[in-house]
């Protein structure tokens, strides 16, 4: 691609979003409810839940530096051509203003990027359609190239697969030194999602399953004795959602007599936040604790430069040549 510095593709990178203050706690949770506002009991048990990780999660900062570093590589590769706009599903900017921003600007396309690696027509679908319909709405009739799935991006599977080693190897002689012969088990999650989104013919189970085969096979873990997948964080609705459920797992592996330690992979995560500082760190490591099992927790991607260096080249590949 050209670097003709006239002319400019946006970029809107988008994410779940997150209060920022205590105080954006409730009108955050209303907005993930669709504008019903949560019960006294639901609201303070969310508030419970941040309190118990310091007050408020650190996602939104760590987004705000997703999108700079994403920046930064773009202007490395090719300098003034993108602009980075971030876009969130239920805190502000939400992803519509930002890309009819980005569109209204003088940008001549948008390429649509969100921050999360397994594609669903439930999560990334959604988001690709709310910037075209900003798009749409700002009367700046620009093109909108989503960029759907990076399950497989090597750089990811790359950062996965060295952080888990570390991890496994550490875990596997802590084990040893203890004079305990049993192994070390890898489950690799994901956010869960309602099963008739799945029954539908969704293709997220299989996008996450791409993620834990990649990284196993760089590790040589065999799946059943070495690895398998869960599911976390699902919604409190009637209706029923996808699992296993990680605690259920883990529970499972605590009457395996040859399972010595599980080992989380948070890899439908990209940055830390309330599903994996509460959900795994307190609430998955104290199932651990009872089923008397050791626990670890693989790091999330947060801004690390070689990910977010993948990211910039699907981005720059994605653009429209004509744009």
């Amino acid at each position: 691609m050209g670097t003709d510095n006239s002319r400019q593709t946006g970029v809107v990178l988008m994410a779940y979003g997150t209060p920022r203050s205590p105080d954006e706690i409730e009108p955050y949770y209303t907005d993930i409810r669709r504008g019903r506002p949560p019960t006294p009991e639901a609201l303070a048990d969310l508030v419970a839940r941040y309190a118990a990780i310091g007050g408020i999660s650190p996602l939104a900062t760590l987004t705000e530096s997703q999108r700079d570093a994403l920046q930064r590589a773009l202007d490395e590769r090719a300098p003034d051509r993108y602009r980075v706009g971030l876009g969130l599903k239920h805190a502000d900017p939400k992803v519509e203003v930002r890309a009819g921003e980005l569109a209204a600007s003088g940008c001549d396309n948008i390429v649509g990027l969100v921050l999360a690696p397994h594609y669903s027509s439930y999560s990334i679908g959604q988001y690709l359609q709310r910037a075209r319909d900003g798009v749409d709405a700002s009367g700046h009739g620009v093109e909108v190239v989503g960029i759907d799935s990076w399950a497989t991006e090597p750089a990811f599977v790359d950062f996965l697969s060295h952080d888990l080693r570390s991890r496994h190897e550490a875990m596997t002689t802590r084990l040893a030194d203890n004079g305990d012969e049993r192994r070390v088990h890898v489950v690799f999650t994901a956010h869960s999602l309602p099963m008739r989104i799945i029954e539908s013919g969704d293709p997220y189970p299989d996008e996450l399953r791409s993620t834990a085969e990649a990284v196993a096979a760089e590790l040589g873990l065999a799946e059943g004795d070495d690895w398998s997948i869960g599911w976390q964080s699902a919604g409190r609705t009637p209706e029923p959602w996808i699992g296993p459920d990680i605690l259920d797992v883990i529970d499972s592996l605590g009457t395996d007599p040859d399972v010595g330690g599980v080992i989380v992979s948070a890899c439908g995560f990209v940055a830390d936040h309330l599903e994996v500082l509460y959900d795994l760190d307190i609430e998955a490591r104290h199932r651990a604790d009872d089923a008397e099992l050791l626990f670890d927790r693989t790091a999330c991607v947060n801004d690390d430069d070689g990910v977010i260096g993948a990211l910039a080249d699907r981005v720059i590949d994605a653009t429209p040549s004509g744009g």
